[in-house]
């Protein structure tokens, strides 16, 4: 993530979901017309869109996310108190699909659905 996001940013990502990771990169690196980083980290590659200059996401190879269900996923800035949100989450009508987890240098995610069934991402720089 960036040194930009702050308290005030609440969108602080996203990953949209491709099915061909060389076909998507040319295809927003065009329309965007922006430079995108193409990563291979232990095997798994994707693409970081240019973000120096504000928040950013990826693109992320992965079929089974590409239905009208599911799609991007939207970080949303909780830092500093990831597992207060987390724990809110349930109590006011929304679904924890997947609990808080590190994503290495990047800080820790937790993905739930909100009271509406969207899927979001809770995003904090630290566990706390």
């Amino acid at each position: 993530m960036s040194d930009l996001n702050s308290l005030c940013n609440r969108a602080v990502w996203f990953d949209i979901p491709v099915s061909d990771l060389d076909r998507s990169v040319e295809f927003y690196k065009t329309v965007l017309n922006i430079e995108i980083e193409v990563i291979d980290s232990d095997g798994f590659k994707f693409a970081v869109l240019e973000h120096d200059k504000g928040n950013g996401g990826c693109l992320v190879p992965n079929q089974s996310e590409i239905t009208s269900n599911r799609g991007i996923m939207v970080y949303l800035n909780v830092d500093g108190r990831i597992r207060d949100a987390v724990e809110k989450v349930a109590q006011n009508g929304g679904k924890i699909i997947q609990m808080t987890h590190s994503i290495g240098p990047h800080g820790f995610r937790a993905i739930i659905l909100d009271s509406e069934g969207n899927r979001l991402v809770l995003h904090s720089e630290t566990e706390a």
